[in-house]
């Protein structure tokens, strides 16, 4: 079976869908997620923030590095 007729044989035979139902749907699939708690949403967002300070520092030490060398490089002797 083609990729084409698998993506157009799982579409209702209507075509596309109306607001409403659009919305009850979207609203029935909201009700599925498991939210996380205060305790994880906290702990989430300490390991998303820790994680992103030591990308700063990490890609910083980078670019003062590079930037070193290419002017080691690039500067040549005033002499």
């Amino acid at each position: 079976m083609s990729e084409g007729s698998a993506v157009r044989g799982s579409r209702d035979k209507g075509g596309r869908t109306s607001i409403p139902t659009f919305y009850r749907q979207v609203v029935a699939e909201l009700r599925k997620v498991v939210w996380p708690t205060r305790d994880q949403l906290s702990t989430y967002f300490v390991v998303v923030v820790f994680f992103v300070v030591v990308m700063m520092a990490i890609v910083s030490l980078l670019d003062l590095g590079f930037g070193k060398l290419a002017f080691e490089v690039f500067a040549g002797d005033a002499s």
